[in-house]
């Protein structure tokens, strides 16, 4: 059954945890929805994991249409939602909505996200009414960090704290369908997801949110330039491809690859011509 907005709001209701992750590509999404993910995230995380960035401030929407459009090709069932990418809807009101609709049509999304609390609910409010669903991001906005001066646990002191949770509530009442939590502290981050109406998908954020969301390349081992300590790793996916990669040169070295099963045959009388 293909997830939606209303199955995520019904899942709230029902007191059953969502599970997402992130995907960039066809085979990967493919892979996360048959296995039964509820969404999937292509985040702009895929400038560090993907692309090679130091950060996910040079992601355009070029990447973001590029990457979604694959994404929705292999995802049938989960809610797929796209990023948008830093400058896309700060701007204007005007340029949020036409770029969150680009993401829609030529992305293929269901639905997109931007992170900011109050000061973004007259874009959420916008796009929302453009019919286009929105879900918000607090805590730690990576598109921020050089506000935050680095990655940092949010919502520490008391005030930091009053403000993600009046956030919340302000994005829900823009009309925001659900609200991604990042490195908040675990309490804090139960007390938003009781103090709003709409899921809490936390990162780094505890088991008292709604749902959880991963960055797949961090869960899987696959990502070594930095690991985070909400991470954790459910494969070893990383190691058996540079397994995989040795093992693959070192045959081809040899020449014990390719073995004559991986060959294809010609009649000999046709060779026979041929001298």
């Amino acid at each position: 059954m293909k997830n939606t907005v209303a199955t995520f709001a019904q899942a709230k209701a029902e007191g059953r945890k969502l599970a997402m992750l992130t995907a960039y590509d066809y085979s990967t999404a493919k892979l996360e929805d048959q296995a039964g993910i509820d969404g999937i995230l292509i985040g702009d995380s895929l400038g560090n994991v993907v692309l090679g960035y130091e950060d996910t401030l040079s992601v355009t929407m070029e990447d973001m249409i590029h990457h979604s459009a694959a994404v929705a090709r292999g995802a049938k069932n989960a809610l797929i939602v796209c990023d948008m990418p830093f400058l896309s809807y700060e701007v204007s009101i005007e340029e949020a909505v036409r770029n969150a609709g680009r993401l829609l049509k030529e992305g293929r999304a269901n639905c997109v996200k931007l992170e900011g609390g109050r000061e973004v609910c007259p874009q959420v409010s916008a796009i929302v009414a453009a019919g286009i669903p929105v879900m918000g991001h607090l805590g730690l906005t990576p598109q921020s960090i050089n506000a935050f001066g680095g990655f940092k646990v949010q919502g520490k002191s008391e005030a930091a704290a009053r403000k993600l949770i009046d956030d919340a509530k302000a994005l829900e009442e823009a009309g925001a369908f659900a609200i991604v939590l990042e490195c908040v502290p675990a309490k804090l981050a139960a007390l938003v997801t009781k103090a709003v109406n709409v899921p809490t998908i936390g990162i780094g954020a505890g088991a008292g949110c709604d749902g959880q969301i991963l960055v797949y390349q961090d869960m899987l081992g696959m990502f070594s330039d930095f690991c985070p300590k909400f991470a954790k790793r459910f494969a070893n996916v990383g190691e058996a491809m540079r397994g995989g990669f040795a093992s693959y040169i070192s045959e081809v070295r040899e020449g014990t690859f390719p073995a004559p099963e991986h060959t294809f045959k010609i009649d000999e009388e046709v060779l026979e011509k041929l001298y």
